[in-house]
């Protein structure tokens, strides 16, 4: 039995939420139990290079590629750039704001005051540093620290939900572009059987073996074949075209490598006793629970607006009113000025602010327990869907060993004049149907796949398997 020990976030100001659980997973490979825990996000584990599973050289280069060239992910790059140097700006209030300044004034007097100078122009050179720095008595600093980092945090993770949205795409639209190839394949072949079949049966016609409505028939089956063709490779370009924007490429000089295997593979087996540590790799689970601590540290920090702030500033240098004296002993300056700010009266706007922050709180608890239960469901589905796909491809083999043959009797049975053409046609037609059909279930249960390693957070290896089940 696997057991998922997952999320529930540790909060140190607002309460701990809950959340309903299923009591285990349907359509799995075997029982899986859930139970619940403090949240421990495990998004330094690694998710490897997942893609290797499916053995597919052009696959591999594929999202290689992509890796480095995708411009939203060199946008989220910066993004996140950005997110680590508001948590430097940030960190900085811990410590004294420190400037040095020079200036120079030249200044005129008024003579026709009544208290007369007897010279109304006047001079003054200054240099000397400044200094200030918050005392942070009442954490104000210290919780506005702590939220900046933790959105640094998310930020980060969302890089990895980006990512590996990104190689999860790359990996989808190549299986849905081999297999259109597969189908284009498919029916171009099968525009030459019908282009054969029309020559034979107008051969026939003249030979007044054949009738003019058999004739008819070919052309029509022969029309509609080129029709599909067409239809295919206008998908099988605008998928490669999407290819070429996630790689970052330019699509009218795009191509996918060739391929080297005449089928796509199968997909990878999903191996028993997946640890709850796969789970929790999720880069948007592990985000949403750094944005948590950001909307609780911001609880303190509104809380600490109902306390004094303290302030340390002072200054010194030298002022002069000619630059030969400026740093001359006499010329010397400074002061310090400790200050006490104390909110008294603020028109609700401290308390109106403290109720913001709990309802942002509020807000993100919900949106943690939503990423939860999108997560549940999203693993239940891929579950689902390979076991359910699994049996499908086994009937669909069984369908289309059935219509080959009946396609092969028909086409015999004519040859002898004892069925009319349509019977062919009708015959060839469900055989090049249930082709199709089985090129499209290889592309899905390989995209199913691709979809059950996105719902975990990536691939799996058996060290991970064998160490997280020791810890369940």
């Amino acid at each position: 039995m696997k057991t998922f020990l997952f999320l529930l976030p540790v909060a140190a100001i607002a309460a701990t939420p809950a959340i309903q659980t299923p009591a285990a997973f349907r359509d799995a490979s075997d029982d899986i139990a859930i139970a619940w825990k403090n949240a421990e996000p495990a998004d330094a584990l690694a998710r490897g290079a997942w893609w290797r599973l499916f053995g597919d050289p052009a696959l591999d280069d594929l999202i290689n590629r992509a890796l480095a060239n995708n411009q939203d992910l060199r946008a989220t790059v910066a993004r996140v750039d950005q997110a680590r140097a508001a948590a430097g700006i940030a960190r900085s209030a811990y410590w004294p704001q420190v400037a040095a300044g020079a200036g120079f004034t030249r200044e005129q007097t008024s003579s026709t005051t009544e208290i007369r100078f007897p010279d109304t122009r006047t001079s003054t050179y200054s240099a000397g540093l400044g200094a200030a720095w918050e005392v942070d008595l009442f954490g104000r600093v210290r919780h506005l620290t702590a939220s900046v980092r933790a959105d640094a945090d998310a930020a980060a993770l969302n890089f990895e939900s980006i990512r590996l949205a990104l190689t999860t795409d790359v990996a989808a639209n190549y299986f849905t572009f081999r297999a259109l190839e597969d189908e284009l394949a498919l029916v171009r072949e099968s525009v030459g059987l019908r282009r054969r079949a029309r020559e034979l049966v107008q051969a026939r016609l003249e030979n007044g073996v054949a009738a003019e409505l058999d004739v008819a028939r070919a052309e029509a089956e022969l029309a509609t074949t080129e029709a599909e063709a067409v239809a295919l490779a206008n998908r099988h370009s605008a998928v490669r075209n999407a290819l070429a924007v996630l790689l970052g490429d330019a699509a009218p000089e795009f191509d996918v490598p060739a391929r080297r295997e005449v089928a796509l593979h199968a997909p990878p087996s999903v191996p028993s006793g997946l640890p709850a540590a796969l789970l929790e790799r999720r880069p948007d689970i592990a985000a949403a629970e750094r944005a948590l601590a950001a909307a609780n540290s911001r609880i303190g920090v509104a809380k600490a607006a109902f306390f004094p702030a303290i302030s340390l500033t002072g200054s010194a240098g030298f002022a002069s009113g000619e630059i030969d004296g400026l740093f001359k002993a006499d010329s010397r300056i400074w002061s310090i000025g400790p200050s006490l700010y104390l909110p008294i009266f603020q028109g609700g706007r401290n308390r109106a602010n403290l109720e913001r922050s709990r309802a942002a709180y509020d807000e993100v608890v919900a949106q943690y327990r939503q990423r939860v239960l999108v997560a549940f469901r999203e693993v239940q589905d891929a579950l689902t869907a390979t076991q359910r796909l699994a049996e499908q491809s086994a009937a669909q083999q069984r369908a289309l060993t059935a219509a080959r043959r009946a396609a092969s009797l028909a086409q015999t049975r004519y040859d002898a004049g004892l069925v009319s053409f349509l019977e062919v046609i009708d015959a060839q037609r469900t055989a090049l149907t249930i082709e199709r059909g089985s090129a499209q279930l290889a592309a899905l249960r390989l995209n199913t796949a691709v979809a059950l390693i996105k719902a975990l957070g990536g691939g799996w290896e058996r060290t991970q398997i064998v160490a997280g089940n020791s810890n369940l």
